[in-house]
C-alpha cells in the first residue's frame, strides 16, 4: 500500500481523491490546496464517505503544507485556474505554469521519488514544464490526457454503435487540445472487430469530431472544465502505477526519438508501472495519421515557447 499526493483540491483533485480512494489500493492520499481550510474540508467530508463506500484510504487534507505529503509514491498536479466558456486551454499557459513550477518544488522537496501525472492545462506543455524545472529522469513523469481522450473516444464510438462502451478499444494520441488529439479510428475495435466494419465514414467523422471537442463541450455546458472523468483517468494511471499492473495507457510524454519527435511532450501509448512509464510503444500509423501528428506536435512546440518567461 501506498501514499499518493493529489495538489489542488477542486472539483477534479476531489473527484481523482474519491475514485482512488474507493478503489482502495493506496494506504493514504493527501490532499492540498493552498485555500485555507478547503483541502481539509473536501477531505472530512471524503472520508465520512468511508463507511458508507467500504473504503479504508485514508484521505488527509492541508493548506500548502508539503511535509504532510513526505514519501508519497505518486503526486496528481491538478492545481491550476480552469477552463471558461470560450478559453482554449492554450491560454491558461501563463498562469498556469508559475502555479506548476511552484508545486512542483513543494512535492519534491518531500518526495524526492515520487512520480508525477500532470493534469494542469494546457497538459502538454505544463509536462514539458514539469520536466524542465524538476530534473526527473523522463519515466517519472506523466500527462493524463491520452487516458481521458480514450475514455472519451469510447464514449462517443459507443453513442453511434449503441453498444456498452467496455465493448469498445480505442485510444487517442497526440496533443489533448480541441485541435490537436488524433482519435486512431484505424486501431478503433468492437469486440476485435474494426469499427470500420460497422460505421459509415460520415459517422466515423462525426466521432472523430466529437472526440476532438469533448473538453469544450463540457466546458460550454457545465461553464468549468468537466471532472469525473478527468478523476477516474488519473485513478486508472495512479493504479497501474501503485499495482504495477502494466496497463497500456495513452499519456503525453517526453519523446525521444520516437515518432520522429524530440524535445516535446505529447500523447502516444505506453506501458504503465511501477516505475511509472516502462515502455513507450510505437504503433504502426497510416500516412494520414503521420502527417496529422506531425502536425499536432508542431502545435505544440509553438505553445512550449510561452514558457520562456518561468523557465
Amino acid at each position: 500500500m501506498s501514499k499518493v499526493t493529489v495538489v489542488g483540491a477542486g472539483a477534479v483533485g476531489a473527484s481523482c481523491t474519491e475514485y482512488i480512494a474507493m478503489k482502495d489500493f493506496a494506504s493514504e492520499v493527501v490532499l492540498v490546496d493552498i485555500k485555507e481550510g478547503f483541502a481539509e474540508g473536501k477531505a472530512m467530508d471524503l472520508m465520512q464517505t468511508a463507511s458508507l463506500n467500504g473504503f479504508d484510504t485514508k484521505i488527509t487534507g492541508t493548506t500548502s503544507d508539503y511535509s504532510k505529503t513526505a514519501g508519497s509514491k505518486v503526486a496528481v498536479i491538478t492545481s491550476g485556474i480552469p477552463r471558461k466558456p470560450g478559453m482554449t486551454r492554450e491560454e491558461l499557459v501563463g498562469v498556469n505554469a508559475g502555479i506548476v513550477k511552484s508545486v512542483v518544488s513543494g512535492i519534491l522537496q518531500y518526495s524526492p521519488d515520487a512520480i508525477i501525472i500532470v493534469v494542469a492545462n494546457p497538459m502538454d506543455t505544463m509536462t514539458y514544464l514539469v520536466h524542465k524545472v524538476s530534473g526527473l529522469p523522463k519515466h517519472r513523469i506523466i500527462g493524463m490526457g491520452g487516458a481521458l481522450d480514450s475514455a472519451r473516444f469510447k464514449y462517443r464510438l459507443a453513442e453511434v454503435l449503441n453498444c456498452p462502451a467496455s465493448d469498445l478499444d480505442g485510444m487517442v494520441i497526440a496533443a489533448h487540445s480541441d485541435t490537436g488529439m488524433l482519435p486512431l479510428i484505424s486501431k478503433a475495435t468492437y469486440k476485435g472487430v474494426p469499427v470500420t466494419e460497422f460505421l459509415s465514414e460520415e459517422k466515423i467523422n462525426e466521432v472523430v469530431e466529437a472526440t476532438k471537442v469533448g473538453g469544450a463541450t463540457l466546458t460550454k455546458l457545465l461553464g468549468t472544465s468537466a471532472w469525473y472523468a478527468p478523476g477516474a483517468a488519473v485513478s486508472v494511471l495512479v493504479q497501474s502505477i501503485l499495482c504495477d499492473q502494466k496497463k497500456l495507457i495513452p499519456c503525453a510524454l517526453m519523446l525521444d526519438g520516437e515518432y520522429g519527435e524530440k524535445d516535446v511532450c505529447t500523447g502516444v501509448p505506453a506501458i504503465i508501472g511501477a516505475n511509472g512509464v516502462e515502455r513507450i510503444v510505437e504503433i504502426a500509423l497510416t500516412d494520414a495519421e503521420k502527417e496529422k501528428f506531425a502536425s499536432s506536435t508542431a502545435a505544440v512546440r509553438e505553445v512550449n515557447k510561452d514558457l520562456a518567461t518561468v523557465l
